[in-house]
Order: C-alpha cells, then sequence, then structure tokens
C-alpha cells in the first residue's frame, strides 16, 4: 500500500491563521499544473511498484484547479503507477468553489471524497479568519455535494477561536452533524509564527487565544460527537463508521507515500524529503529534470521515535505485539517505565493483556508532549 499527495499551493485569499505554503497569484497554475505533472514522472521510482491506494489533492486550494487540470494530474499518475480499484482520491475544496456543475465535474474526473473547508458556521468566525466564504455557503455546498452523489464528505472545524463561547461551538458542532457528512477534523486554532495572526497579536490588535477554554471545547467535543455516530480514530479526527480517511490514517500509521508540488513531504520507510517551499525555484528545478528536495536518511532510533509519535495519536494507540523487529525487549521494557508517570496521571493507560499502551481520553489534551517525552533522546 502506499499514498499520493498533491500540493496545489495557490488561494484566492491568505486566512490569518495558516502558514502552509500558497500564493495568491494564480498566474502560473497551468505551469504548475505540468510541472507536477514532470514530477510524477520523474518521481515514479520512489514507492518501489506500491500499488497506489489513496490519492490526496491538497494545498492551498486545489478546487481552483478546472475539472480538466485535475483529470490532466490523475491520468499523469495512472500512467505511471498501479492504482487500486477502490481507492481513495479526496480533494480539498473551499465551499465557494462548490457548484453543481463543478461538483458533477469532479465525480466524472474520479474525485470519490471532498473535505469541504468549512472551519465555522459562524459569520463572525469566518470574518475574524479572513475567510473567503459565509457560513450559507458552507451549508450549501455540503449539501450540493451531497446531492451530487458525494457519501463521503469531510469537513474542518476550528475550536478556540476568540469570542467561541462554549454554547456557540456547541451550536457549531450540531450544525456540522446535522448536515449530510460523514468525517469530520477539529483543530484547535494555533498562533503559527510569521502569519497574520502572530503579527496581529503582538500589536494587540487580535487578543490573543485562550489555551484553557480551548482545551475545555476539546474535551466536550469528544463528549459530543459520539452521540451524534462520530467516533473519535485519532486526536483530531472523527468519522462514522468505515468512513475513516485513508489516507492521512495511511501518515500515522507509517505507510510510504510520495509528495509532489511545492514544499511536499515525502516518505518511503527508510528517509523523508520534503520539496522547496517556493513555486519559481519548484519551476525551473522540475523544468531542468531535478527535484529541489532536501533528504533525512532516518536512523533506528528515528524510526521508533516515529513510531511512538504517530502511534500515540491514534485512538488505540500502541501495540506492543505489532511494533516493528526495531523494537528490542529493552527498548519496549524501556519505553513502557517511561509511561509509568503519564499513567500514574491518569492520561495514559496499560492494558497487559492486550498488549496495549493508550491515551486517556484527557491525555489526547497532550498527545504530542507526551510523544516527545516517551521519546529516546540518543
Amino acid at each position: 500500500m502506499a499514498g499520493i499527495y498533491l500540493h496545489i499551493p495557490f488561494c484566492k485569499q491568505a486566512c490569518n491563521y495558516c502558514n502552509f505554503h500558497f500564493s495568491v497569484n494564480k498566474n502560473n497554475i497551468p505551469q504548475m499544473v505540468q510541472a507536477i505533472a514532470n514530477e510524477i514522472h520523474i518521481q515514479q521510482a520512489f514507492l518501489s511498484n506500491s500499488t497506489i491506494h489513496t490519492i490526496y489533492f491538497g494545498g492551498g486550494t486545489p478546487s481552483l484547479l478546472s475539472w480538466e487540470q485535475i483529470n490532466f494530474l490523475l491520468n499523469n499518475i495512472q500512467k505511471h503507477f498501479s492504482i487500486a480499484n477502490e481507492a481513495e482520491i479526496t480533494l480539498e475544496v473551499n465551499p465557494d468553489d462548490c457548484t453543481p456543475e463543478k461538483l458533477q465535474a469532479w465525480r466524472n474526473a474520479g474525485i470519490n471524497r471532498l473535505s469541504i473547508g468549512t472551519q465555522s458556521f459562524r459569520e463572525e468566525d469566518l470574518k475574524w479568519m479572513n475567510r473567503s466564504h459565509n457560513a450559507l455557503s458552507a451549508i450549501r455546498a455540503i449539501e450540493q455535494a451531497h446531492q451530487a452523489s458525494f457519501h463521503n464528505i469531510s469537513i474542518d472545524l476550528i475550536y478556540g477561536i476568540p469570542g467561541l463561547t462554549t454554547a456557540a461551538w456547541l451550536q457549531n458542532v450540531q450544525q456540522a452533524t446535522q448536515l449530510p457528512i460523514q468525517h469530520l477534523s477539529c483543530y484547535a486554532l494555533t498562533v503559527e509564527p510569521k502569519t497574520a495572526l502572530s503579527n496581529a497579536i503582538q500589536k494587540k490588535l487580535l487578543p490573543d487565544i485562550n489555551v484553557d477554554e480551548q482545551a475545555l471545547q476539546f474535551e466536550l467535543l469528544m463528549q459530543w460527537l459520539p452521540d451524534a455516530g462520530f467516533q473519535q480514530y485519532e486526536v483530531s479526527n472523527f468519522a462514522k463508521s468505515g468512513f475513516e480517511s485513508k489516507h492521512n490514517s495511511s501518515y500515522w500509521k507509517g505507510i510510504p507515500y510520495l509528495g509532489l508540488g511545492p514544499s511536499a513531504h515525502s516518505y518511503n520507510g527508510q528517509w523523508r524529503q520534503w520539496n522547496i517551499a517556493n513555486n519559481s525555484l519548484y519551476l525551473q528545478s522540475i523544468e531542468k529534470g531535478t527535484i529541489p528536495a532536501e533528504i533525512e536518511q532516518l536512523t533506528p532510533s528515528q524510526k521508533r521515535n516515529e513510531q511512538i509519535m504517530i502511534a500515540l495519536r491514534m485512538k488505540e494507540g500502541i501495540y506492543f505485539n505489532q511494533l516493528s523487529n526495531l523494537f528490542s525487549p529493552e527498548h519496549k521494557a524501556a519505553l513502557l517505565r517511561n509511561a509509568d508517570k503519564w499513567i500514574n496521571h491518569n492520561l495514559m493507560e496499560w492494558l497487559p493483556e492486550a498488549q496495549q499502551l493508550r491515551l486517556t481520553t484527557k491525555g489526547m489534551l497532550y498527545a504530542d508532549g507526551i510523544a516527545a517525552d516517551l521519546f529516546e533522546t540518543t
């Protein structure tokens, strides 16, 4: 199994919290599409002839591409890779790009899963984040996608936004679960360096986030969603049965993937590589037939740490009898010893019969920090 991720680095406008690589200058979209197609050809050996089970158009805003450009890229992938018959093919879209005509064209091109960047159903939140859509267009996009026979729809919601009360957060979640969606990704608003949000907070133009309020909203989310039929399978992701994201799950399970486009990351089990986050330099390099990427060869210790990190993001956590042969009995014993303090604080639990170490519901609040604490330091 393997996956392919395509980074489409263009947006209509910049959200104030976003630190992803993108450009609002859309003039060279045709050149970028051709360059990514060329990279597909250059990189065809990266996954060692693995069958591709997931394809994911991310960004940026991939729905800015025409359906012909999406179809062109999919055809190029099919020419150079073996694609599974039931492959999950996801397109990230902005609500205001979803028209009945585009939705049908995406279906015809082979897209079978949509990730709709809703973020909130409250006008004040969307304006605060500088989103290009409004609440009504978000609802309409989801309903029209369902009418266009998309039956695997995911949306994003953001919590911890200044001014978002617990009552308003509940209304947001209830609105989401009343719509024909199968998957929810819910993220805490984070203040990333060098973003418009970070600059505005530093200049006291906007209030800083309240981490205690964020923690409460996350805990309430984990209480509310199961009652609506959405089970948490990863720290930030909830799905109806059978609709877990196969592509994102492959990241958390350490399955190899190839990233295409500027700033895209790749992993093949032995090393990671990441393309340069500069559109012009990416285009120039691909035109010369070279991949503008840095490569990191992973040591056994780094591989063990990565297994710990990605397993703890999943609800089931770490099954000791499924750890790779990189984990000797000594490594496993050390990992369990290091987890003792978190178990004693009820942030982790050890199930000896299943040989399973996992985060508790409260521990999910601190997933990244706990994982980092369990890393090997040598």
